[in-house]
């Protein structure tokens, strides 16, 4: 790439020496030791003095399925600021790559997130250690929830990211570069599909259920807005049994005990195989995006497992008021894609008071 062994660099100077100098017996070997050890120490202390100065580490950049722009901006490099789930976090991994890539930046990530996302998926882009992050003028730039114009214009040689970039619109132009970054683990894929194989009696269409619960059964009223019903989860089911053959849905959440009280299993083909542990979501997302299809409810966990498995996915639409102030942060439009099916959300709670 752009550094040569060592070793080479010292072979081709004592060629030269030698087509110049004569034989190097001349001196006692002892002295050409000394001046290797000199030359190897001056040059690990020149390449580790850059590297202080640049803040940075310097590795090739990974083999893209499409050809990645060669001609980097060379002073500055692009951050995200990491927060959330594990949903958040892949919609900020995936908003940073799209938009550090389309400005011409090289992207780097956290510690916090690579520790969030590395253990799942086989992601690629370096990390920026704290020691160094801290030390950076960075510009922190806020992106909403899809994708702008002038975000293809963003001027700065650091910029910080800023907010919730989980729509489509900011890469569904790399969309299999995103779903490479996204893909699991071996041994992760392998426990997923082992306990797929292990439920499916004949040849089966997996579809994958995630049913939102937990902090938004309060959040959702703040918001005017509702949570999948059972009538919808009846609705969505439904249209999967009547579009494929010998459906499995595999659901999860983080509310199971409402999932088996309110999802109708009496045909036999529901599995209610989450664990409901957020704090360690990989298996439940594991499974989802090893499904065939997808049945999603709210939230950017499930939007994400819908986004990486591909196939047919069927969405809660219209689950707010029009005068929700979470329309301000969320366009439908731009989150679910158009060959998506959605049914509509029952807000007649909310129009009770």
């Amino acid at each position: 790439m752009y550094c040569r062994r060592v070793d080479d660099l010292e072979n081709s100077r004592v060629a030269k020496q030698q087509d110049m100098s004569g034989p190097l017996t001349s001196f006692p070997a002892s002295v050409y030791c000394f001046l290797l050890l000199i030359f190897v120490i001056s040059t690990v202390f020149h390449f580790e003095l850059r590297l202080s100065k640049l803040s940075i580490v310097c590795e090739e950049p990974p083999l893209l399925e499409t050809p990645a722009p060669t001609n980097f901006h060379h002073d500055g490099f692009w951050t995200v600021l990491s927060q959330g789930r594990l949903g958040n976090q892949i919609g900020q991994y995936a908003g940073l790559y799209a938009l550090a890539k389309l400005n011409r930046y090289q992207a780097y990530i956290s510690p916090q997130m690579h520790n969030f996302l590395a253990p799942l998926f086989r992601i690629t882009l370096p990390v920026l250690p704290d020691s160094v992050a801290k030390n950076i003028p960075w510009q922190n730039y806020h992106v909403h929830d899809w994708m702008s114009e002038e975000y293809r214009h963003i001027h700065g040689a650091y910029v910080r990211l800023m907010g919730y970039p989980n729509s489509w619109t900011f890469h569904r132009h790399i969309i299999n570069e995103i779903r490479r970054e996204f893909t699991l683990h071996d041994h992760v894929r392998k426990e997923a599909q082992a306990y797929l194989h292990s439920i499916q009696k004949s040849s089966a269409t997996f579809v994958g259920v995630h049913v939102r619960r937990g902090d938004y059964v309060h959040i959702m009223p703040q918001w005017k807005g509702v949570l999948a019903h059972k009538g919808y989860l009846d609705q969505a089911m439904n249209w999967f049994r009547a579009h494929y053959n010998n459906t499995i849905f595999v659901v999860t959440s983080n509310g199971m005990s409402w999932c088996r009280e309110n999802i109708d299993n009496t045909k036999g083909d529901v599995i209610f195989a989450g664990d409901g542990v957020e704090s360690s979501p990989g298996k439940d997302f594991a499974l989802l995006i090893q499904c065939n299809h997808t049945i999603m409810t709210i939230g950017t966990f499930g939007l994400w497992a819908a986004y990486l498995t591909g196939g047919m996915t069927v969405y809660l639409a219209n689950y707010t008021l029009p005068d929700s102030p979470y329309l301000g942060d969320f366009k439908p439009e731009a989150t679910f894609l158009h060959e998506w099916v959605g049914f509509p959300a029952d807000l007649s709670p909310l129009l009770k008071h």
